[in-house]
């Protein structure tokens, strides 16, 4: 039973890794902005 605890763990960590990376690993400025995006 403490085995699937600590791989339900790992696999916890690993999610929240993973969506932190994705969140946080942008550019420094944000998303460029085009020409394209400006409203009218």
């Amino acid at each position: 039973m403490g085995l699937i605890l600590l791989e339900a763990l790992g696999a916890l960590l690993i999610l929240v890794l993973i969506v932190w990376w994705t969140m946080f690993s942008g550019r420094r400025g944000g998303d460029r902005r085009d020409e394209d995006d400006t409203p009218r």
